[in-house]
């Protein structure tokens, strides 16, 4: 009934508890590897996993190149990231909607529950994050851009499943930090306009996207907003106004680290690239 597409780099770390999260699934779980150094793929033979290896250029190529490639035999495709795992309620949600659901539902999106230091961050406009995470096969691709690429059907409807999926990075904040480093090289070509393969914006649908919402706002609001102070602003957004400071000490380290340290390092990259080019 579904296949559940998992890209993976150095994952020993985060495979194991996102593999056992699909346990009682019942689906096909494709693996597909970048080059791994550690014994990710080891961990994901033992777990009877189909694992494949194809060299990683950015996150959408290697979803398509997924799509387009794996041997996949059932209706329904799923991604998830070796960091994520499924609360038992979504699994049974999904073995008992699945098989139901009427023809014009081509697609379904989850909840995103994020965990930083081992605290659930509910709050700063972080839960709930919907996602697009379970299409029809065939008829879902990702967009090609360098930051928040999502999924696009070609044809259908979107619905909304009721349960989470459980976002918790067991590498460590230095593994953390040196990440958004490298998003926010990515972050700078995105907020610049620079595209992959001169493709438009492709997140337009006629159904409700709050990460359409969400893009709308970062690129017409917050894009045109001055450097540096808008990440200023953006923090007191996340930490006062919505609440971020009831997420506790793991929330103030998260909410600054992601929600002003992040975007401020962006803007910092972006003004010294305008600058060398003087």
């Amino acid at each position: 009934m579904l296949s559940v597409i998992i890209l993976t780099y150095n994952e020993a770390a985060n495979l194991p508890t996102c593999l056992a999260s699909l346990q009682s699934l019942n689906a096909e779980i494709f693996v597909v590897d970048s080059g791994s150094s550690d014994n990710t793929i080891e961990i994901a033979t033992q777990a009877g996993c189909q694992v494949f290896s194809h060299p990683f250029e950015n996150h959408a190529k290697q979803i398509n190149w997924a799509i387009e490639n794996l041997p996949i035999s059932t209706p329904w495709i799923m991604r998830l990231d070796a960091d994520e795992r499924l609360t038992p309620e979504l699994v049974d949600e999904l073995k008992t909607t699945l098989p139901q659901t009427p023809k014009q539902i081509t697609g379904y999106q989850v909840k995103r529950r994020v965990f930083f230091m081992g605290r659930w961050i509910r709050h700063g406009g972080y839960y709930p994050t919907w996602l697009l995470r379970v299409w029809r096969t065939g008829l879902g691709t990702c967009e090609q851009r360098w930051m928040d690429e999502h999924i696009i059907l070609s044809q259908g409807e979107v619905a909304n499943l009721k349960y989470d999926i459980i976002d918790e990075n067991q590498k460590g904040l230095t593994f953390w930090t040196d990440k958004h480093n490298r998003y926010a090289d990515r972050e700078v070509k995105d907020l610049l306009g620079v595209m992959i393969d001169e493709q438009d914006d492709l997140l337009n649908t006629n159904h409700f996207s709050q990460a359409g919402q969400r893009r709308w706002v970062k690129k017409n609001l917050y894009g045109r907003s001055p450097l540096f102070l808008r990440a200023f602003l953006y923090f007191l957004m996340r930490y006062i106004i919505g609440l971020g400071f009831l997420d506790g000490m793991q929330g103030l380290i998260f909410h600054f680290l992601q929600g002003f340290w992040y975007r401020f390092l962006v803007d910092a990259k972006i003004y010294d690239l305008k600058k060398s080019k003087r």
